[in-house]
């Protein structure tokens, strides 16, 4: 615990001063289909064999390169730890692929253990969003889990179907008690962009797919909040490339800022794209390969969260065998669309919170 907690100062240290003394370069990790590239942090000078992360970016263009993800990253490496970070081209391009960002993971684990600078049997795995299926998905591989010391997710989801409602309607539900909340439509952007014209009945919606995936791309590139009405003359634009029969499903799914895609849709799509999303892998349903996870696993979530609601982390933790090692935390300062700031009694409170979070985790390790 003392060692946890030592760590997560460091690391707290690292976060709100920035993180000094330390060695960042660009490396490479392998993949099946060929070389990706990677940041490799670790402290300078290195006191000896430190624990490793392999940290999953999400699905973002920006990718490794996040402005909230870079100084996380370094504060990790400055709590004592060497951190991998491996660039997935499939999720820069939002394309979901959780094949491809699982053999991501596989490599860099790989990568991480070969190192003289990392203990040996100290590595660990983040992922974020849905990455943290990812995470899972390796500490339910035995050849994986035996490298791994425990994995952490930060945001991630238990059920497709839930969380695309959610994304739709803003509607969530935990234990009886029905949450409502603002979605943020980049979600169902990136999934209607990638499985939309698989869905039965909409097979000839491939521009509308191309659409919405061109202004998910966009709205990243722009580092824009896709809720915001900036995107609302974008939206305009990509209507024009879409058959006249089709552009009011457009509409639907892309209204101008502050509407939402109407029930009757919401209400057909939601199951229909999970579905079609779980058709093509089962590492789209986590609660598939729970059971084989046999190492400590942390889960964190924002309680503002507009992309995943934090009801799907709770639920990560019942599908859980009982006797897991399994925890989870929720937080009010970090969210998928922004960081939520309160009052500075609240800020406070919350901080020392994320700081006892940091340092269950880190003691992992």
């Amino acid at each position: 615990m003392l060692t946890g907690l030592r760590r997560a100062l460091a690391f707290a240290w690292a976060w709100r001063r920035g993180a000094t003394r330390l060695h960042e370069e660009e490396t490479e990790i392998r993949r099946e289909d060929g070389n990706l590239p990677a940041t490799l942090l670790r402290p300078d000078p290195i006191p000896g064999p430190l624990p490793g992360w392999v940290v999953l970016h999400g699905i973002t263009r920006p990718g490794r390169r996040h402005p909230t993800l870079v100084p996380f990253v370094r504060a990790l490496a400055g709590s004592g730890a060497v951190v991998l970070v491996p660039e997935i081209p499939e999720w820069r391009d939002l394309l979901l692929a959780p094949e491809e960002a699982l053999d991501t993971l596989r490599g860099s684990i790989g990568s991480l253990a070969g190192m003289e600078e990392t203990a040996p049997g100290r590595i660990g795995a983040m992922g974020f969003s849905f990455g943290v299926s990812s995470v899972l998905a390796a500490a339910s591989d035995p050849s994986l889990a035996k490298q791994l010391g425990g994995v952490a997710g930060f945001g991630g989801y238990c059920d497709l179907e839930r969380t695309l409602r959610f994304l739709f309607l803003g509607e969530h539900e935990w234990k009886g008690a029905t949450y409502h909340g603002d979605p943020d439509p980049y979600g169902r952007w990136v999934v209607a962009g990638n499985y939309l014209s698989r869905v039965p009945g909409f097979e000839e919606a491939i521009d509308v797919q191309h659409a919405l995936m061109e202004l998910s791309r966009q709205a990243g590139d722009l580092q824009v909040g896709a809720w915001k009405s900036h995107l609302d003359p974008l939206k305009e634009r990509l209507l024009l490339k879409v058959h006249a029969d089709r552009q009011a499903l457009f509409r639907a799914l892309a209204p101008p800022a502050g509407e939402q895609t109407p029930r009757g849709l919401a209400e057909i799509l939601s199951p229909a794209l999970a579905l079609a999303a779980r058709d093509t892998t089962q590492l789209f349903e986590p609660t598939l390969f729970l059971n084989r996870i046999a190492i400590p696993v942390r889960l964190i979530h924002g309680r503002t969260d507009r992309l995943i609601p934090f009801s799907e982390s709770l639920r990560l933790r019942e599908a859980f065998p009982p006797n897991a090692d399994v925890q989870v935390y929720l937080t009010g300062l970090f969210a998928h669309s922004q960081r939520h700031r309160g009052s500075p009694f609240v800020e406070l409170g919350e901080q020392l919170r994320f700081l006892r979070v940091m340092s269950h985790i880190l003691e992992m390790l």
